[in-house]
């Protein structure tokens, strides 16, 4: 009650004036926003009411399209309903005491293009929904000429970055992020996997910093899930979109989205198809003492991705709905490499290493839903089985001056989940939600190695499964609305890695076992100042258990001077995640922004070592580090500037404070940072003509600072255009990226001893394409619940 107090108090000093002049208001205009060509409702657009040019009052559109505005002056009005992608729409409205309150119905917006904005339909421009718990992007054929694959596409979407050199995807600055496709888990690195889906492939990305218990509490910085296109329209329908780009290689995205609905049944089925060959160079130039040198890298791949999706729906009565859909990824891989090592000792013999990998990829994910709703409005239970199959092969070669080695890795994973969900709204304000979880895991890897002392099968194996219930309770009072809930897990891992079975004198075998029994409180609390401001607070604890490649002894990459592997004794980290929210929406647009504060103990974070077995080389594994904090602001614009220019414009700040013992000159040293990194970007949206659009896109990443290196600024521009054809059913992208060639990767370090290098790629490419849509029929999409996994993410370069 004293939080409620505060809020009041607050509330009353920013809002006296106005609530005292709207006090004797009587007059109200409501009514519903919907497609003109679909009949389906447009929701969380805008609509503003105007006395001349001024701007009386201004709402967005609840989710099904409705609005009604309070408190106005009985007198003439002029009511305009704007949308991104959308024909402003206006209309002349008398208010009078014999008409104090007039629905006006349904209005129709049209969309600029001309095009059927569906399912299935491809938007021209990417947009960006904050609801309550998640932001929601839309990825639009601006984000699709980005790049040809997910990995390419994400550094334009705002909080999220991709490290351009090894992939590593963050949320917030943050890696320990939990990646879901189509609300389900995978066994498939997330680095990896961003590789391997098509961009033309995607529907929506959420961003959800701050899950609530009913949410896999895994992910320090929350969960991004990936929704890949869908389509339920009745008939037949369907879209397709193919795409080119050229860089120092050629790569090509393909995707095919088909439908078809009759009576009771939806069939429906995407395949998304990549393909290239891709370039990057690089160099690391060090001071290890005796050692002094200049590492040349020089990497040449060529991938190739198959990801299709096949589903059906069954609506068997108004109450009752079972589904069925499997995704297969199929990826191959071959590539070669170069490390040459110039020692500027001339008593050093300067070293060649060449490599030839060949890796191959196919999971495999079934998943089956029944859902039921109960007589009660909105009471409901929901079952689901989901299982998740993955394997995979890589095979290296070396050659380190004319000594060649074979390395393979084969791996084996199975996944099995099982939930169940029930939903009861006890009245209108308040509801209570609760469900059963189980998550069983099990992998073998198998490390062969041609390479002394350690020559032989290395094998290492592991059994992880978590068993939980949640309860959630969310009520409303007033302009409050608030949630509060737990989550109680039990978590059991046992691990064991055996290295070098053909030489005794090295034999050496390493089990992990763990158990844990804890608790994920979340609690939320919402206010709605008006209808164009509201405020969300809210609290949850989160963990980030080592991933199956954190722990992994078995080395992922090596050169003649450093090599990467996992920690077997990683321990789980734990978060305290505190967030505020704020979202205004005015005759513009909306602004969403946020200020968050993480209190983070034993963190995991990459740490570089000797190698104790080899007086040359060095070691990039995993390590928990001391308690660490981090507090960050963020802001996003997504706004209609003109009738011909629409933007959103995005910036984050983060301050962080980091903790923790590495490794210098061979001993060990606590150390102790604080470093503010910024991040912005900026996507601009101009139209020419009805038919003709520019797209303009420019991000800016600071500086970052570790323990033991320095992450120096990147930044990009690009510039495309959009054309629609064949009566708004097709478009033509074309686009510019990284214009002037400023993103790579570099960084710099004197932790153990000075270290700079920097990464490029094929950053600067040149992207055409094509978008055609056939079918028409109204929309009925099914719902489906959002589900993770459990498993922190792994990888990542320095």
């Amino acid at each position: 009650m004293k939080l409620k107090h505060l809020f009041s108090a607050l509330v009353l000093v920013f809002s006296t004036a106005n609530l005292v002049a709207q006090q004797n208001n009587p007059g109200i205009i409501k009514g519903k926003i919907i497609d003109k060509n679909s009949n389906e409702p447009v929701g969380f657009s805008t609509v503003s009411v105007l006395e001349g040019q001024k701007v009386v009052a201004a709402i967005s559109t609840k989710e099904d399209g409705s609005f009604e505005i309070k408190n106005l002056e009985l007198k003439s009005y002029i009511l305009k309903v704007n949308f991104i992608g959308y024909v402003d729409a206006s209309k002349t409205i008398t208010l009078s005491e014999a008409n104090k309150e007039i629905n006006i119905g349904n209005i129709t917006l049209e969309s600029n293009a001309n095009t059927i904005e569906t399912v299935s339909i491809v938007k021209e421009r990417s947009t960006i929904e904050q609801k309550a718990d998640r932001k929601v992007v839309t990825i639009g054929k601006d984000l699709i000429a980005s790049g040809t694959t997910a990995s390419e596409i994400f550094n334009n979407i705002p909080t999220v970055s991709i490290d351009p050199q090894t992939k590593e995807l963050s949320l917030r600055g943050n890696s320990n992020v939990r990646v879901l496709i189509d609300g389900k888990p995978t066994n498939i690195d997330a680095g990896q996997l961003l590789q391997q889906i098509p961009s033309a492939s995607i529907k929506q990305v959420e961003l959800i910093t701050n899950p609530s218990s009913k949410y896999n509490p895994e992910g320090n910085s929350g969960i991004i899930n990936i929704i890949l296109n869908k389509n339920t329209q009745k008939g037949f329908n369907g879209n397709i979109t193919t795409g080119y780009t050229f860089g120092i290689t050629p790569k090509t995205n393909q995707s095919l989205n088909l439908n078809y609905k009759v009576g009771k049944v939806n069939f429906y089925t995407n395949y998304g198809f990549n393909h290239g060959r891709n370039r990057s160079f690089g160099f690391v130039e060090s001071d290890r003492p005796n050692l002094e040198n200049r590492q040349d890298f020089n990497f040449a791949n060529t991938n190739t991705s198959h990801l299709a999706k096949i589903g059906i729906d069954y609506y068997i009565n108004d109450n009752n709905t079972l589904s069925f859909f499997t995704n297969w990824n199929i990826a191959d891989g071959k590539g070669n490499s170069t490390t040459n090592v110039n020692y500027y000792n001339p008593s050093k013999i300067d070293e060649l290493q060449t490599n030839t990998n060949n890796s191959g990829n196919i999971t495999q994910t079934y998943d089956l839903n029944f859902k039921h709703n109960f007589k009660k409005k909105g009471e409901l239970i929901e079952f689901q089985a989901n299982y998740a199959k993955t394997s995979n092969e890589d095979i290296s070669y070396f050659n380190n001056n004319d000594e060649i080695r074979l390395n393979d890795i084969d791996s084996k994973t199975n996944y099995a989940q099982f939930n169940i969900d029930y939903t009861n709204p006890i009245n209108e304000n308040s509801k209570i939600e609760m469900g059963f979880e189980s998550r069983i895991q099990d992998g073998q890897n198998n490390f062969y190695n041609e390479s002394l002392p350690f020559y032989g099968s290395n094998p290492f194996t592991f059994n992880r499964n978590i068993h939980a219930i949640y309860t959630n309770y969310s009520k409303s009072f007033g302009k409050f609305s608030a949630q509060m809930g737990v989550r109680i897990e039990e978590y059991t891992l046992d691990a064991k890695f055996e290295r070098d079975e053909k030489n005794p004198n090295y034999f050496e075998s390493t089990s992990v076992a763990d158990e844990i029994f804890t608790a994920y409180p979340s609690a939320y609390l919402s206010y709605k100042l008006d209808d164009n401001n509201t405020f969300n607070l809210n609290y949850t604890r989160r963990v980030d258990r080592p991933s199956i490649g954190q722990i992994n002894p078995i080395r992922e990459w090596t050169t003649p001077l450093i090599e990467s592997r996992g920690n077997p004794a990683l321990e789980p980290q734990f978060t305290n995640s505190f967030e505020i929210n704020h979202t205004k929406i005015f005759s513009l647009g909306s602004v969403t922004s946020a200020i968050f504060y993480r209190l983070i103990n034993a963190e995991i974070s990459r740490v570089i070592f000797p190698n104790p077995l080899n007086n040359i080389q060095n070691i990039m594994s995993f390590d928990n580090f001391d308690n660490n904090s981090q507090l960050g602001a963020e802001i996003n614009a997504n706004l209609k500037v003109t009738k011909w220019w629409s933007t959103n414009a995005s910036a984050d700040l983060y301050y962080k404070t980091v903790r923790g013992t590495v490794t210098n000159t061979n001993l060990p040293e606590n150390k102790e940072i604080n470093v503010t990194t910024f991040n912005t970007r900026l996507n601009n949206t101009i139209t020419a003509t009805k038919k003709l659009r520019f797209n303009l896109f420019g991000m800016y990443r600071s500086r970052d600072l570790g323990l033991q290196y320095l992450r120096t600024p990147m930044y990009r521009v690009d510039f495309g255009a959009n054309y629609t054809v064949l009566s708004g059913k097709g478009t033509l992208s074309a686009r510019m990226n990284d214009m002037f060639r400023t993103q790579f990767f570099g960084f710099n370090g004197n932790i153990p001893f000075r270290q700079d290098g920097e990464f490029r790629f094929e950053s600067r490419t040149f992207y055409v394409g094509f978008n055609y849509n056939f079918g028409s029929g109204k929309n009925k999409e099914l719902q489906r619940k959002q589900r993770e996994k459990n498993e922190t993410q792994g990888g990542g370069m320095f």
